[in-house]
C-alpha cells in the first residue's frame, strides 16, 4: 500500500528530479540530493534557482551547504499540534523526515482510540523524536526514546520542549538499541507499542556495528520478548536500498503473527506528493502490525 504524507501545511516538496528534490520548510527553500528522484527535471531554471540553500555532494563522501541568503541556524515547523526544530546538517538532513507523518498519524489514532488503556511505547533509533512526541501528545502513559547519538537525543529534548510536552513521561536513553532491549527483558519490562527506524549501516555508542539485513531479525526477536501480551502496535521503517516491502511483510508474518495472531499486518511505501507535477516521491518502506 502507498501511504502519502499529504497533511502538511509547513512543508512542501515543490519539485523533484535529476537526483534532487526542492523543498519548502515554512518559507525557507532547500535543494538537496534524493537518490529516488531519477526522472528528468529542469533543475537549471525556474523555482530550482530560487533555493535559499543548496546541498552539494562531495566525491570524497558527505558534502556541504551553499547558502544563497542569510538563514537562521535553525527554525521550527509545525505538524498539527506538534512543533519541531529544523536545521540543515552536514549530511544533507534537516532533523526531520516529513514522510513519516503518515506513521505519526497512525500511532496517534491508535493511542487515542485506546485511551482507556495504559499504553507504554518504545521508540528505537528514535533520532530527533518526532514519533516520540506524536505518541506522547496522543496520551501514551510513557514513551521511551532510545538512540545511540547523544546529539540527536538532545535535539529530541528540544522538540519535546517546543511541543510543550515537558509534563509527559518521556525517558531519553543514549544507548545501543539491541543492548537496551535485552536489558529491558532482564528487567521484566514490556511495551504495548514498539517502533523502530533502523539505519542501513550504523554504529552504537561503543562502536557496535549494525547492518540492516544482518541484524534486523535478531532485533525483532528481542523486541518480541518485551512486546506486551496485550500489545497495540509494532512498526518497522526502512530506507535500506534493495529491501522490499514484500520481504518486510514476509518477515513480520513469520516472526510476529505466530506470537500475536490477534493482529493484522500492512506493508508498503511512504511517499511525499510533488507539488508542481503529478508525481509521488518514494521515501522508504514500512511494516505495521496492529491489534484487532
Amino acid at each position: 500500500m502507498l501511504r502519502k504524507a499529504d497533511q502538511w501545511k509547513d512543508y512542501t516538496c515543490i519539485d523533484a528530479g535529476n537526483g534532487e528534490k526542492l523543498e519548502q520548510w515554512k518559507g525557507i527553500v532547500l535543494r538537496r540530493p534524493d537518490p529516488q528522484a531519477i526522472w528528468p527535471a529542469d533543475t537549471d531554471s525556474g523555482s530550482w534557482q530560487k533555493a535559499d540553500a543548496v546541498y552539494h555532494r562531495s566525491n570524497k563522501g558527505g558534502g556541504r551547504w551553499e547558502y544563497r541568503k542569510d538563514l537562521p541556524e535553525s527554525w521550527t515547523v509545525n505538524y498539527k499540534s506538534l512543533t519541531f526544530k529544523v536545521s540543515p546538517t552536514g549530511f544533507k538532513h534537516t532533523g526531520l523526515f516529513p514522510e513519516q507523518a503518515v506513521n505519526w498519524d497512525w500511532m496517534t489514532d491508535l493511542i487515542r482510540f485506546h485511551a482507556h488503556e495504559e499504553i507504554r511505547v518504545l521508540n528505537l533509533f528514535a533520532y530527533t523524536g518526532a514519533a516520540t512526541m506524536a505518541c506522547a501528545a496522543a496520551g501514551a502513559a510513557e514513551v521511551v526514546h532510545v538512540d545511540a547519538a547523544k546529539g540527536m537525543v538532545q535535539w529530541a529534548k528540544e522538540n519535546r520542549d517546543l511541543s510543550n510536552l515537558d509534563d509527559r513521561k518521556i525517558r531519553f536513553i543514549v544507548d545501543d538499541c539491541l543492548k537496551f532491549v535485552e536489558r529491558e527483558k532482564r528487567r521484566g519490562r514490556t511495551y504495548h507499542g514498539i517502533l523502530m527506524d533502523p539505519p542501513s549501516y550504523g554504529r552504537g555508542p561503543n562502536g557496535e556495528m549494525w547492518k540492516f539485513e544482518k541484524e534486523i531479525t535478531g532485533l525483532i526477536r528481542a523486541c518480541l520478548d518485551i512486546l506486551d501480551k496485550n500489545a497495540l502496535f509494532f512498526l518497522i521503517n526502512s530506507y535500506t536500498t534493495g529491501f522490499s516491502s514484500i520481504v518486510l511483510e514476509d518477515l513480520m508474518k513469520v516472526m510476529i503473527l505466530p506470537e500475536h495472531p490477534d493482529g493484522v499486518i500492512e506493508t508498503g511505501e511512504v511517499a511525499i506528493p510533488v507539488r508542481d507535477r503529478d508525481l509521488m516521491l518514494p521515501c522508504g518502506i514500512y511494516g505495521r502490525w496492529e491489534r484487532r
